[in-house]
C-alpha cells in the first residue's frame, strides 16, 4: 500500500517515471483480464494502453485509500473489455 501511496502522489506530480513504474508492474495484469474477456490480443494491447492513458492524465480518479493501484487498474481493464466484447 506504502508503494501505491508513493506512485500516486509522484503521478499528481506528473512524474513520468512513475507511470513507467507503474506500467512495468501492473500491465501483464491489465492486458491478462482484457485478452481474457475479449479474446483478442489486438482489442487487449488497446484497452492496456487507454487505461494507462487514463492513470497519467487523470491520476486524481485513482483514490490509494479505497483500495490498490493494481486493483484499479484491473477494474477499469474488466470495464473496457466488457464494453468491447459487447460491441464485438
Amino acid at each position: 500500500m506504502a508503494a501505491d501511496l508513493d506512485l500516486h502522489a509522484r503521478l499528481v506530480a506528473g512524474d513520468l517515471d512513475a507511470l513507467a513504474a507503474a506500467y512495468d508492474e501492473h500491465s501483464p495484469f491489465v492486458y491478462g483480464v482484457a485478452v481474457k474477456i475479449t479474446g483478442s490480443r489486438a482489442f487487449a494491447e488497446e484497452i492496456t494502453q487507454d487505461v494507462f492513458v487514463a492513470l497519467w492524465e487523470q491520476p486524481l480518479s485513482y483514490e490509494p485509500r479505497y483500495g490498490s493501484l493494481r486493483g484499479w487498474l484491473v477494474s477499469k481493464a474488466l470495464h473496457a473489455s466488457a464494453v468491447r466484447a459487447e460491441v464485438g
